[in-house]
């Protein structure tokens, strides 16, 4: 089989070259007898050879490529043997390349046609059939905009995108051209539309402008509460002893107020610089718990609350922070005294669960609304503003429970219903 394939193949040579000679011939004598014609109609000699030179190197090449040699795949015996021309395939999407990305990626036709999208594009926009119009799925003017300039201009442009549902997040789109070629060898321009998920960034300066704000308005209340009761002092209550008797205790509270964000500010930064450092010496939870109750006894009893401790008798020790817990526990136990007062009662509970030790704080005041539990670990976030200022809270002690929680590789989860009180549970 395969030596008459080659003796085909050789015989297929041998037929074109004879034909390629015959023709080469026939062009040679067409030129002769072109400038002969030329001359005898008393043409100049010289524009009668040109013209003949001219005629046959035409002719020669175009019989060059009409005998050029095509590929001949070999068949099986009995099929028809099939004649394949080359022909210049159009360069492919790189598919794989994108769906490797995690950014979604649309590219897109210079007609605004979605010719590919990866497959994170398909969680954020959904499945978008191949040769959809942009704008029936990106429902955005700023960037159907974007994609025109890009496609007139040639240049990189980049904008902010907000998406408000299914949930709030912030989009850096980037346009930028590419190119391709087509099955008929021409140069077809492309847009590549990427989104870069910016919204952690925007939160994070979010949260770094707010907490700037915040702190600088909760130390200017107190310094401005100093300012004025020291200029009163020098003047009009210069020597009224009752004025300044009364004046002094007042900033004293202010300063003592002034003095506990600053601790908690430093806490927090500390806490910050060491939160990828988990503990390693072990500590029993039991005496902790015990020593933060009775530490916190005469609060509760100003306060009119009755403080219970239910501790396990066996031993419960964890990976932690002997300091740290004691200033979770205390900053649990002290919020539910100081504001679920109204329920007379706060319940502080140790157990060994089946998944690790479980302490859940519990009282039985207003509850928290459902709107605020998410936030209530924010900085300086107060479901009552009025109510933390008056209770002497400085709006960080739940931030700073989290940022120990999360070195002790803890979770703390928050339960309230409106009326019936709150239970805070860490799990260790």
């Amino acid at each position: 089989m395969k030596g008459d394939v080659v003796v085909a193949e050789e015989h297929g040579v041998a037929q074109r070259f004879g034909m390629r000679v015959t023709v080469e011939r026939i062009v040679l004598i067409g030129a002769i007898l072109l400038s002969a014609g030329l001359v005898a109609i008393d043409r100049p000699l010289w524009a009668a050879i040109l013209s003949g030179i001219v005629l046959a190197f035409v002719l020669v090449r175009r019989s060059g490529d009409a005998a050029a040699p095509v590929a001949v795949e070999p068949v099986e015996e009995g099929e028809p043997a099939a004649v394949e021309i080359e022909v210049q395939p159009s360069a492919p999407l790189a598919a794989p390349v994108l769906d490797a990305l995690d950014m979604p990626v649309l590219l897109i036709g210079a007609s605004e046609m979605v010719l590919h999208q990866n497959a994170a594009a398909v969680r954020l926009f959904g499945l978008i059939p191949a040769g959809s119009y942009l704008g029936a799925y990106v429902r955005s003017p700023g960037i159907l905009d974007m994609v025109r300039d890009t496609f007139a201009s040639g240049r990189v442009t980049q904008l902010e995108h907000s998406e408000r549902l299914p949930s709030e997040a912030v989009y850096l789109v980037r346009a930028g051209l590419a190119s391709r070629e087509t099955a008929s060898a021409r140069t077809e321009r492309l847009l590549v539309l990427s989104f870069t998920d910016i919204s952690q960034t925007r939160r994070i300066d979010r949260m770094r402008s707010d907490f700037v704000a915040n702190a600088s308005h909760e130390l200017r209340t107190p310094l401005a509460s100093l300012t004025g009761f020291i200029e009163t002092l020098q003047g009009p209550a210069r020597n009224d002893a009752k004025a300044q008797e009364r004046f002094l205790a007042i900033m004293y509270e202010q300063a003592t107020r002034m003095s506990r964000l600053v601790d908690d500010l430093l806490s927090l930064s500390r806490l910050e610089l060491k939160s990828h450092l988990p503990p390693q010496e072990e500590v029993e939870l039991g005496p902790l718990i015990a020593h933060v109750g009775d530490s916190l006894q005469p609060l509760a009893t100003e306060l009119g609350v009755a403080l219970a401790l239910t501790l396990p008798e066996q031993p419960v020790r964890v990976r932690g922070d002997r300091d740290e817990l004691i200033e979770v526990v205390e900053n649990l136990v002290e919020n539910a005294c100081k504001y679920g007062q109204e329920g007379k009662k706060v319940e502080v509970t140790l157990i060994l669960g089946a998944n690790g030790p479980e302490l859940s704080v519990r009282d039985y005041g207003p509850g928290i609304p459902a709107e605020h539990v998410p936030r209530i670990t924010e900085r300086f976030y107060r479901v009552n503003v009025e109510t933390s200022r008056s209770k002497k809270g400085t709006g960080l002690g739940l931030a700073i429970v989290k940022h120990i929680l999360t070195r002790h590789r803890a979770r703390l989860v928050v339960e309230s219903e409106v009326g019936k009180g709150t239970v805070f549970t860490v799990r260790f």
